[in-house]
């Protein structure tokens, strides 16, 4: 079995270069406020006043100096940026509505977690590691093919794979005219009628690795996300949600706080379909006294 070189280290990716402000639909979308399009909907209906005038275009860059104020409120100040570890389950699509009704990643998260975005996607049918974050500008940066990160799968195929029909993806495969980056394949055991491979890319195109051993006469039937560069599923649960911590996010994303924070929460299981939140228990009363005894 041939064993891929050893990767370089890939650097966390930059943020990006000051600008003379931001756009205020974006600036609404970092206070927690609404989505872009969201704020952009606020501001058309006239809702958004910037120095004490109302607005009705999103074309228009703002700075810490000027005065928000949404619904004649003073727009809160932006949260920092957070990142979570989501195990996606099969069945949910990464998206915030979707149009024939299926159920979605957002409305499994658990009710506590703050208007959230995810880095890149999983497809109905695969499961495993998804990032999200409370920042849209983090979010571009992490999907940035650029970061050199690489994205780690456990790929179950039907049929028995050797060495020279993965070479293909090892070398750079094209796919109906699509040409994909070279991918790290490994070959981890033969259980039956399956096989079980360990993939690796780095840009995450539509569908790519279902693609590309599909082009090479491999049908997946399990796809298991497990890695994002730095970020690991681990023994995480399906449904669970792990915070990742500031000092990580310094560490591995040059991002700066004020302060570090106590470590991340535990891991928060989202609740089944049907579940219903148990009510708080009531405080314990005092007895009360006997007849004819006084207190």
């Amino acid at each position: 079995m041939t064993k891929p070189p050893r990767e370089p280290r890939s650097k966390p990716p930059a943020p990006p270069a000051a600008a003379d402000g931001e756009r205020i639909a974006k600036v609404i979308a970092r206070a927690g406020l609404a989505s872009r399009r969201g704020a952009e909907a606020m501001i058309a209906a006239g809702r958004v006043a910037v120095n004490g005038r109302r607005i009705d275009s999103p074309a228009l860059n703002v700075t810490p100096k000027d005065r928000i104020s949404v619904d004649d409120r003073p727009l809160a100040a932006p949260e920092p940026p957070r990142l979570w570890l989501y195990h996606k389950p099969v069945g949910l699509v990464t998206t915030m509505r979707d149009e024939k009704g299926r159920p979605t990643v957002f409305g499994a998260l658990p009710p506590e977690l703050p208007r959230v975005v995810s880095v890149g996607r999983l497809d109905l049918n695969s499961e495993g590691l998804l990032l999200l974050t409370n920042d849209g500008a983090l979010k571009r940066r992490l999907e940035l093919p650029e970061t050199g990160w690489l994205r780690k799968y456990r790929v179950r195929v039907h049929g028995q794979p050797d060495e020279a029909m993965l070479a293909p993806l090892r070398d750079g495969i094209t796919v109906e005219g699509e040409r994909f980056q070279p991918m790290q394949a490994r070959i981890d055991r033969q259980q039956g009628a399956n096989a079980w491979l360990t993939i690796g890319i780095r840009e995450g195109r539509n569908r790519e690795i279902r693609r590309a051993l599909q082009a090479v006469g491999l049908s997946v039937n399990r796809l298991i996300r497990t890695g994002y560069g730095p970020f690991q599923l681990g023994k995480l649960a399906a449904g669970a949600v792990q915070e990742v911590a500031r000092p990580v996010l310094r560490d591995q994303l040059g991002l700066s706080f004020g302060s570090d924070p106590a470590p991340a929460p535990a891991p928060v299981r989202a609740p089944g379909p049907g579940t219903r939140r148990k009510r708080p228990a009531k405080a314990p009363t005092a007895p009360r006294p006997s007849p004819g005894k006084r207190r």
